[in-house]
């Protein structure tokens, strides 16, 4: 079965516009609820839905393609680039930084061209030490297929299956050009369905060694902020993908493999990015609820420590806050770990979650 890419009309996509046009047009409409509904937040708030959807955004789109980040230092990275306070900024490993460089490239400057160059620096980004894991590839330049041809696989070695070939390394520059004079054109077509085009045409050219699926993603990311002139991220369609990762390789698969008609493709698209909206109402309940939090707590005297940790628990502590875990994070004595728990608990902030000894941990009182 040929690849979609040896078509000989290769890369004039087609799709059933009519099939299309109700969904297009759902998808649009509570696109702009949404980014209506989120502006209308205070600044604060605003700003706080768009730290936590753009951490998902980067953790979602590593772990896509099996790397795992530390949440905190994502968080720190992002909150440092934007200029936001969250206090107590964590230590950001260079891979962290990396990640969050380009994908704040692309989505606050998306308007800025894309180009060659920039796709390069996206890349040695992503890639830092010119590993990917333990393996050295070419970083900041297009594959070269020396190890073979690039193929998407899965399975154990000796009975691996060949999802997909990319095309051969000496046609990935004249693919790519191609592919950077379309973005480049004043669209035909509506912006979100341009986001999902450039996404799939970048995945299937597949210009560089690694890195592939987090470059597209940057790129959808791009042209959806395109969609609403706004570089607030209030929605992350990676979280999604990662959700929904099985039916992402699989209707890639198919698309891949078949003719220049994306009607399947686009349409799971749009219901993907439905299901983001949907996943963005989660994070604005999060951001409101940790605002009641801390009016609720408004009349309370809490000292820096209290506040860092009990912030630390709004946004997602991971794993169980014990005392040594407090003392280690707020940089203080075992004793004063203690006091500082002791004092919440009796103020019914902070509730015991196992009884005894050294596993006595805890967590916020449901309030």
């Amino acid at each position: 079965m040929p690849y979609i890419y040896e078509n000989p009309d290769w890369p004039r996509f087609r799709w059933n516009a009519e099939a299309l046009a109700g969904q297009l047009g759902e998808v649009r409409h509570r696109q702009g609820r949404l980014v209506g509904r989120m502006e209308a937040l205070g600044f604060s708030l605003r700003e706080e839905a768009v730290l936590r959807t753009l951490t998902e955004d980067v953790l979602k789109s590593s772990e896509i393609e099996g790397e795992v980040l530390d949440r905190a230092q994502v968080r720190s990275s992002i909150a440092r680039r934007l200029g936001m306070d969250i206090g107590g900024l964590a230590p950001v490993d260079r891979n962290v930084e990396g990640v969050v460089e380009m994908m704040l490239d692309a989505t606050q400057y998306y308007d800025t061209p894309l180009t060659k160059a920039r796709l390069f620096d996206w890349h040695a980004s992503l890639f830092p030490t010119g590993r990917s894991f333990m393996r050295r590839i070419i970083v900041g330049g297009w594959r070269d297929d020396r190890s073979g041809p690039m193929q998407v696989v899965s399975g154990p070695i000796g009975r691996e299956r060949v999802h997909y070939e990319a095309p051969a390394a000496p046609r990935v520059d004249a693919e790519v050009k191609a592919f950077l004079q379309w973005y480049a054109q004043k669209p035909a077509i509506d912006l979100v369905l341009r986001a999902a085009i450039a996404h799939l045409w970048f995945v299937t050219v597949h210009p560089f060694e690694d890195g592939n699926g987090r470059i597209a993603r940057a790129i959808a990311d791009m042209s959806l902020a395109r969609s609403e002139q706004s570089p607030q991220r209030f929605y992350s369609m990676s979280a999604q993908i990662r959700a929904e990762r099985s039916d992402y390789y699989e209707v890639l698969e198919h698309t891949q493999k078949g003719d220049l008609d994306v009607t399947s493709w686009l349409g799971w698209f749009l219901d993907c990015l439905g299901r983001a909206f949907s996943g963005a109402e989660t994070v604005l309940e999060a951001v409101l609820g940790k605002d009641r939090f801390w009016s609720g707590l408004a009349d309370m005297p809490l000292n820096d420590r209290q506040r860092k940790l009990i912030g630390l628990l709004l946004d997602g502590f991971e794993g169980k806050l014990t005392s040594s875990k407090w003392a280690k994070i707020a940089k203080s004595s075992q004793d004063t770990a203690l006091r500082d728990i002791d004092d919440l608990v009796r103020k019914g902030i902070l509730v015991k979650e196992i009884a005894g000894g050294r596993s006595t941990s805890y967590a916020l009182a449901p309030r």
